[in-house]
């Protein structure tokens, strides 16, 4: 058992936007150390998403990050032998970083040429409800559904 919890550091905003999110979302993407790379690939795809529907980037993304979000998710848990698929809440940090991963995770598996068209694509999807991203939401939700019957074992 931990005797302390770690610290949360302060998190400083975006350049462009102003957002926390937003700078979360860019460190999240950035591949050994190369920031500034990360931060183009970010604010062309909010300029992109722009572009195709007509509202403002940070706007979609926020959309996307909300309907992406899960709120409950299931944990293993070893209970005389067998181990028990539990239901649990996600915890508010969690989810927005469970948001960011699948976001850009999925983003990296589409077709399109470059990243940035490709998380625009990912974006404007999820902001519509639909895309991959918000199938493995619902699937992870489903998963909970499911396992329902053992939440009496939660934590």
């Amino acid at each position: 058992m931990r005797k302390h919890t770690a610290e949360h550091r302060p998190r400083t905003p975006d350049p462009k936007y102003g957002d926390i999110l937003v700078s979360q979302f860019i460190n999240s993407l950035m591949w050994g150390g190369k920031k500034s790379i990360a931060q183009r690939i970010m604010y062309d795809a909010l300029d992109l998403a722009q572009e195709k529907s007509g509202q403002p980037g940070i706007e979609v993304f926020k959309k996307a990050m909300t309907n992406a979000a899960p709120l409950i998710e299931v944990r293993s848990r070893r209970v005389g032998g067998a181990t028990y698929q539990v239901p649990t809440e996600v915890r508010p940090e969690r989810r927005t970083a469970l948001a960011i991963r699948w976001l850009i995770t999925y983003s990296r598996g589409r077709g399109e040429k470059s990243m940035a068209q490709r998380l625009a694509g990912e974006l404007l999807a999820a902001s519509n409800g639909e895309g991959a991203t918000v199938k493995k939401r619902d699937d992870t939700h489903r998963m909970a559904e499911a396992n329902k019957a053992f939440a009496h074992f939660r934590f």
